[in-house]
């Protein structure tokens, strides 16, 4: 028994590549408000840290593929963890938006 992906870096460039080859996936950015305002990949949505608990609100299918970025990857982790917790079965941290070499939206 191991624990998949623990010690593999994050990169967002290829999870972003993922999110946007998989079906019915969502890019969700757990930046606060202000944070994702100021800049964003085009297509996520936003739910900060502190509401991660909203979350079936936003995202009914649980099976639904769900890519998780934050500022630099702390909070990523921490809403992953979560919402795995929540019962979402195919969740990936992808990192922070710092590291990212694509466009922003504003």
């Amino acid at each position: 028994m191991g624990f998949p992906g623990i010690f593999q870096k994050q990169d967002i460039n290829r999870g972003v590549e993922e999110y946007r080859a998989a079906e019915n996936a969502v890019l969700l950015d757990v930046r606060e408000r202000g944070e994702y305002e100021s800049g964003h990949i085009p297509g996520s949505r936003n739910l900060p840290l502190a509401s991660v608990s909203q979350a079936p609100a936003l995202i009914r299918d649980k099976a639904a593929p769900v890519f998780v970025y934050c500022l630099s990857g702390g909070r990523s982790s921490a809403a992953a963890s979560a919402l795995r917790s929540m019962g979402y079965t195919d969740v990936h941290d992808i990192g922070g938006i710092r590291a990212w070499r694509g466009e922003v939206e504003r």
